[in-house]
């Protein structure tokens, strides 16, 4: 896979496919972090004398020009942490976008209008989807793919528009697949995994391959229901998939011939309702009362979960404990963000969670997990790598092949 080193960036016209697929309420960006994330890609391009055009999407428009998701306010966002102005055009390959990217000089950066807000973007029709690449490729002499975010998609920008131009990887992506590989196959034991969120089943293909990689699995979140029914426990009104129940009983009874440790809570905080005012209770995870439900591992179970984090030497964590949102549901979430900065802390009292001889190697998985590290106000840089990509690092993690780490590749 070549990387922007290889590509001559000078005085040409360089379309960087970013993810900057951010929250945002009442049009403000609430959490700026995969903008941040794409800076060094676009800053090494820009010092570069590259005239550099970053397209990515915003939510999920279908089609359809949604006001509400535009990309204007991504474009003032990133105009302030790059102390430069950057040009928005108003649509994503038309006439804005070609009046756009012909105003750029050397250095210059532009940003496209929501990518979604075309059809042939996420179209399942190769002749759809290749004419809008066509277009978007059209905008520019060179491409890089640094969204990781989105490399699991066989979308246009991420991967038609490769085939059509020269072609790198940016930054973000080398750095994103290079962790990954040391979750995957050249991993330092002990070797944990932390999975939370509301659904097994979007877990169930991490679970099944890393079955055979891990040493610990501790469970929680919405998830750690099903498991603790499928061990014949009463969940109450708590999240269940009835229809997962098999296959997690086939995943514990796998867990247990083959020695990988199932961690899961012994305690659970559980509501009369989904609310932060909600009356609720810490319970035994085994005696969930029938009127409740859980919304967060228990005090004990946080205790738990740290120490068998404790003494690994290698940590993914994707998936909140708790409806971390809600302060009262919020305490499991952060006390595994503690037990993986703790893992990574050197047990000589240094201070380089970076250096994974000195501690674990800890990897936060994107999506909600990285926002609940920020949110609830933990150091980005106490954690050895905050993935950009929820759904792509499980893609990665299950040994899919990701279509737009193929097309890089070619």
């Amino acid at each position: 896979m070549r990387t922007i080193d290889d590509l001559d960036v000078a005085g040409r016209r360089v379309l960087v496919r970013s993810d900057l697929n951010v929250p945002l309420e009442d049009g403000r960006i609430t959490d700026d972090g995969r903008i941040r994330a794409s800076l060094p890609t676009i800053e090494a391009l820009r010092a570069r004398g590259a005239r550099v055009v970053v397209c990515a999407h915003l939510g999920r428009p279908k089609g359809q020009v949604r006001p509400e998701l535009s990309l204007a306010p991504v474009a003032a966002r990133l105009g302030e942490l790059l102390g430069a102005d950057v040009a928005f055009a108003a649509d994503v390959a038309g006439e804005s976008a070609a009046a756009t990217v012909a105003g750029l000089a050397d250095g210059g950066v532009a940003l496209l209008e929501n990518l979604r807000f075309e059809a042939g973007e996420t179209s399942k029709d190769d002749t759809e989807r290749g004419a809008f690449a066509d277009r978007l490729a059209g905008l520019a002499d060179l491409y890089v793919g640094d969204g990781f975010g989105a490399v699991h998609r066989k979308h246009a920008s991420v991967y038609d528009v490769p085939a059509r131009l020269p072609h790198a990887a940016g930054g973000l992506i080398a750095t994103e697949v290079g962790v990954l590989r040391r979750l995957t196959e050249d991993v330092e034991r002990p070797y944990a995994v932390v999975l939370g969120g509301s659904k097994v089943s979007d877990k169930l293909g991490v679970i099944d391959n890393l079955l055979g990689k891990a040493d610990r699995i501790l469970i929680g979140g919405g998830m750690v229901f099903t498991f603790l029914k499928a061990q014949g426990h009463e969940v109450g009104r708590s999240l269940l998939e009835e229809e997962q129940l098999d296959t997690v009983r086939e995943y514990l009874r796998r867990a247990e011939e083959t020695g990988v440790e199932f961690v899961l809570p012994v305690d659970i905080v559980a509501a009369t309702a989904f609310a932060a005012d909600a009356e609720h209770a810490v319970v035994p995870a085994d005696a969930i009362p029938a009127d409740r439900l859980g919304l967060d591992i228990g005090p004990e179970s946080g205790k738990l979960f740290a120490s068998r984090l404790a003494g690994t030497r290698t940590v993914f964590w994707n998936g909140p404990m708790g409806v971390f949102e809600m302060e009262p549901y919020a305490h499991g979430t952060r006390a595994v963000a503690q037990g993986l900065i703790d893992s990574a802390a050197d047990p000589g009292g240094g201070t380089t969670p970076h250096t994974p001889r000195n501690g674990a190697f800890t990897v936060v998985g994107g999506g909600d997990s990285a926002a609940a590290v920020r949110r609830l106000g933990f150091d980005e840089g106490a954690f050895s790598h905050i993935s950009t990509g929820g759904g792509a690092s499980l893609e990665y993690l299950e040994g899919r092949t990701l279509p737009g780490l193929q097309a890089l590749e070619d």
